[in-house]
């Protein structure tokens, strides 16, 4: 996986891997998923690919913001954006 950066084991990657795992329940109970694509840490910006039922879901753009963007707002408060791609 290309992080978009040169340590790929960063303290940034490492909070945002956090908050992933804490959400991915909760997707996954609805048969869905969250997998993290790539980390601008110059910008300071996450790409995340939402899977299963979550990739077509009408309401996956809420789950993103709601649920994905805030879980790694909260461990990550240095992130700046996150992009669904």
């Amino acid at each position: 996986m290309n992080t978009g950066n040169k340590n790929p084991d960063s303290a940034l990657k490492i909070k945002v891997e956090a908050a992933l795992a804490e959400v991915r329940p909760y997707l996954e109970a609805d048969g869905g998923g969250v997998e993290l694509v790539g980390l601008d840490e110059a910008s300071k910006t996450v790409k995340v690919r939402l899977t299963g039922g979550c990739a077509c879901c009408p309401s996956a753009g809420l789950t993103l913001k709601n649920g994905v963007e805030a879980a790694i707002k909260k461990g990550a408060p240095e992130v700046k954006s996150v992009v669904a791609v």
